[in-house]
């Protein structure tokens, strides 16, 4: 549903997804060829839809930790 305004999006926008979740992979690279923005598509090894293998959620909080950072940490005076 989102398909048609994602050319418009203009922040930053991080794609995680798992590498065992083929469905929403797919639809997350077209996401990604649609975005005309920084973005990122990174794929998590071994993990499934909801990230439930061993280390997988904890490797999702730190790609978003870092993606946060970069992009809404306060710039330095």
């Amino acid at each position: 549903m989102a398909e048609p305004y994602l050319p418009r999006v203009v922040a930053p926008t991080l794609l995680i997804v798992g590498e065992y979740d083929w469905q929403v992979l797919e639809l997350n690279r077209a996401a990604y060829a649609l975005l005309n923005t920084e973005k990122d598509l990174v794929i998590v090894p071994r993990a499934t839809h909801l990230f439930e293998e061993p280390g997988a959620l904890e490797e999702v909080a730190r790609l978003a930790t870092r993606w946060f950072t970069r992009y809404l940490a306060s710039p330095q005076t």
